[in-house]
């Protein structure tokens, strides 16, 4: 198998609640193998006091994966870090990004976009109890201090404090007044502001995130980008991320028929199965794997009325998969529409 020097942040799945949690990482794994994968955002004190096992485990089959965290204290946040490189995550995220109230009222997310000192104090303070990246996602702006040179003062702040890799989201995110699902529509993509902010910072590595759909969208954002961050499209549409690794990493791999990605995944539904997860909590991640192609209503239908019953077990996989064509099942996603991506200069 070729190996590729792309870096990871190359092609990414973003972080998202209450959907990027181990279940789904363990399927998108069944898809591609090169695609770095992110938690759900966790908390600092959900990790300090709570659970942090039920929090933090991983498998090692989804390598490379980073974690998301939602803090803005900084020894709370280095405390964290220090959990997070004995657990064996490869990253460790700031989230500066999400705008919901629960997480203004907490003094992290996108608000924080208002205070770059304090996230580069958090930054340095990570840096300082890991060897592992640490990396920041944010958006371009937040309420009135959306301009141009806010965000330009916030990067510049940030990465003297020693990140080298923000993730942007190409929206600014209004914390008042919009919903969170209304700030991922309702203020306009400006891919043109995320793009002048690689021009003015070549020295770092710059993920562009926000409405990119396809691995067509996404090689389009990779002629000038370090990265791209897929989001709801990895999610909803999942087979999108089939021929990730051919066609965006380069690897002489054949990219998973439907049929393999939900057979190699259901082993770790049945061990998950074994230990008391309900089957709907894993196959729920798989509901979009047929979209658009016959079949599709079956599918998501079956595991929908069947999924959360009390012992509900691979039967009512089994069940859903009868109601799909073989030629669906088994079909190989086309010739790829793109070439194979070079390493980016610098």
């Amino acid at each position: 198998m070729a190996v590729s020097s792309l870096p990871p942040h190359t092609l990414s799945v973003a972080p998202m609640m209450d959907w990027t949690d181990r279940h789904c990482r363990a399927f998108h794994r069944t898809l591609t193998r090169r695609t770095l994968l992110y938690t759900e955002m966790i908390t600092t004190g959900a990790i300090l006091h709570g659970d942090r096992e039920r929090h933090l485990a991983f498998g090692e089959a989804e390598h490379p994966v980073a974690l998301q965290l939602g803090g803005s204290d900084a020894a709370a946040l280095a405390e964290c870090a220090r959990i997070a490189t004995d657990y064996g995550y490869d990253e460790i995220n700031l989230n500066c990004g999400c705008p919901s109230d629960r997480v203004s009222s907490g003094s992290f997310g996108a608000c924080l976009m208002a205070s770059p000192d304090v996230v580069a104090r958090a930054v340095e303070a990570m840096r300082g109890a890991t060897t592992l990246p640490v990396t920041v996602k944010h958006r371009i702006g937040i309420d009135d201090l959306d301009s141009y040179e806010h965000l330009q003062h916030f990067v510049r702040t940030v990465a003297a404090a020693g990140c080298e890799t923000f993730i942007v989201h190409a929206r600014k995110a209004w914390l008042s007044g919009l919903s969170p699902k209304e700030n991922r529509e309702i203020p306009p993509l400006r891919y043109d502001v995320v793009q002048q902010l690689k021009a003015d910072f070549p020295e770092l590595t710059v993920v562009l995130n926000g409405g990119l759909l396809s691995l067509d969208d996404a090689a389009t954002a990779l002629t000038w980008a370090d990265g791209a961050m897929i989001g709801r499209a990895a999610y909803q549409t999942p087979y999108i991320l089939a021929t990730a690794d051919r066609d965006v990493f380069g690897e002489a791999v054949t990219p998973p028929t439907r049929r393999e990605a939900i057979e190699a995944f259901l082993p770790f539904v049945a061990a998950e199965l074994q230990v008391g997860q309900p089957l709907n909590r894993m196959m729920k991640h798989t509901l979009g794997l047929f979209a658009g192609q016959p079949g599709a209503r079956h599918w998501k239908r079956t595991l929908s009325e069947g999924g959360h019953r009390p012992g509900a077990g691979l039967d009512v996989v089994r069940a859903a998969l009868a109601g799909v064509p073989d030629e669906v099942l088994d079909a190989h996603p086309d010739t790829p529409t793109t070439q194979a991506l070079q390493p980016l200069a610098g």
